[in-house]
């Protein structure tokens, strides 16, 4: 049964039905929302089950798409793209879950979602060049309508910004890509990454391309800029998609892309590649600090720990020892997939705040603990595991890439200074939301219904269980990166 295919397509499909529905309402539209995420959801739980493969990709699913340029139906998995996948489908489900609320044009924005879902499925399991393509732009519509949409104040701003920066950061993938089909005569990125088929200019001018795109979509410092006003201006459950996953179509076409297929190329970039990393995780955490808006300082938060990612992959490229390449490489993917569980909890906590209060900003707010006990210790939690608290998930990933750090590049290891701010400004935040005297103003204010204590505990619980006992999710990412980092 071709399981990839069907956990990709099943949410577009669902969203067609839903359009050609006589009567849509809002409590059809989230009931077919949640039943089509949920069942994705066991579908890529099946995926898992059935496992993948310690060289090259498992779960091949293929057939002739445009056989005139040896364009090509390809999907597949591995230590890399699977994590992904569980990640992003257990996110688009809580968010369905979460979404459940909306009321306005409600089938408008299950349709938008579920094709984002489809996109996103699509990017991670994508084997042929053209198709990762089309996926990764797709995505970009959905995610502009959502903000546009659903956002806040200043969502038409925020969302053109997204898209205009995206956009054109997307282009130069597509020049790389037309380079790599010229240089080998196939899409199919197995070809590509078993005989990269770029060499000398031609391989740095294709490393370049992918690294501006994928550093807009990280985002990584300069190119960072649209972040901080999408998130903030975005509904909750486009922030928690958009740092959870989109994000990571950065970082995962990072390894796929520009270490895979232009590995020699990548070697001689990787000072420079490790330098923009540094530099994005301690301006990522500074800028944080100067934060009184909860959504935006978290949003800066995310370029602080993308930054770590970046770190990851750049120190595999330089480090001689095959076993600290694995290590580097196994701590960047684990923090791609922390961050999903991390960062989606904090944006759902504090979409849970502004629901109530209808403000962001840290000086309206105090004492929320004693009223608000359930979302006071899911938030505390959250941003212990944020700063990298030992026992949650970041600490593992985190260790990892810091270790491999030290050993092939000591001078980066200055960007563990961004963990010493991080707490900071989380602290910070802590007392001013929900220790201190209680503002009287938010005295009526409820705790967290069941429909948010289901969204938000599976995050918690998987926060503690990766950082308690992460054996299980490293061990499938270093099935993959041991190959890898030979």
């Amino acid at each position: 049964m071709p399981l990839l295919t069907i956990a990709t397509f099943l949410p577009i499909l669902a969203g067609l039905a839903l359009m050609a529905l006589p009567k849509q309402t809002a409590r059809i539209a989230h009931q077919i929302s949640i039943a089509a995420t949920g069942a994705v959801f066991l579908i890529t739980l099946a995926i898992w089950a059935r496992g993948i493969v310690p060289d090259g990709f498992a779960q091949i699913e293929e057939f002739t798409w445009i056989p005139a340029i040896g364009a090509a139906y390809r999907l597949g998995l591995d230590g890399l793209s699977l994590p992904l996948v569980l990640l992003t489908s257990l996110l688009f489900l809580l968010s369905a879950i979460y979404s459940a609320r909306i009321s306005d044009r409600a089938p408008s924005f299950v349709v938008l979602m579920l094709m984002l879902e489809t996109a996103a499925l699509g990017t991670f399991m994508a084997l042929d060049g053209l198709l990762f393509y089309v996926f990764f732009e797709v995505s970009l519509v959905g995610m502009y309508f959502m903000i546009a949409g659903w956002g806040y104040e200043e969502r038409q701003k925020a969302a053109l910004m997204f898209f205009i920066y995206t956009l054109l950061g997307s282009l130069p993938l597509l020049l790389a890509i037309i380079g790599l089909y010229l240089g080998s005569g196939s899409f199919d990125m197995r070809v590509w990454i078993d005989a990269p088929p770029l060499t000398g200019l031609a391989a740095m001018l294709a490393l370049i391309a992918m690294l501006f795109t994928f550093a807009v979509k990280i985002p990584a410092f300069p190119v960072h800029t649209w972040l901080p006003a999408a998130h903030v201006q975005a509904p909750t459950a486009g922030s928690v998609i958009l740092a959870g996953v989109m994000l990571k179509f950065g970082t995962y076409g990072l390894v796929r892309f520009a270490f895979q297929m232009t590995p020699e190329a990548f070697a001689q970039a990787g000072q420079v590649i490790l330098a923009f990393g540094v530099v994005s995780a301690l301006y990522g955490a500074f800028a944080a600090l100067a934060q009184t808006d909860l959504k935006k300082m978290i949003a800066y938060t995310s370029v602080n720990h993308m930054g770590y990612v970046v770190m990851g992959v750049a120190v595999a490229a330089l480090a001689s020892d095959p076993r600290m390449r694995t290590i580097a490489l196994d701590g960047a993917t684990l923090q791609m997939v922390s961050h999903g569980l991390v960062t989606g909890a904090l944006f759902f906590l504090v979409g849970m705040v502004q629901d109530r209060a209808h403000s962001r900003n840290m000086a309206d707010f105090g004492g929320l603990l004693t009223r608000l006990p359930w979302l006071g210790w899911a938030f505390i939690l959250s941003a212990f595991a944020s700063l990298g608290l030992p026992g949650l998930a970041h600490f593992p990933a985190e260790f990892q890439v810091f270790l491999a750090t030290l050993n092939a590049a000591p001078w980066a290891i200055i960007a563990i200074l961004a963990i010493v701010v991080t707490a900071a400004l989380y602290l910070r935040a802590i007392a001013a939301v929900f220790l201190g005297e209680v503002n009287p103003k938010w005295a009526d204010l409820p705790d967290l219904d069941r429909r948010e204590k289901l969204v938000i505990v599976p995050l918690l619980v998987l926060t503690v269980l990766v950082g308690v006992a992460p054996g299980w999710l490293i061990g499938l990412i270093h099935t993959t990166m041991t190959g890898l980092g030979i």
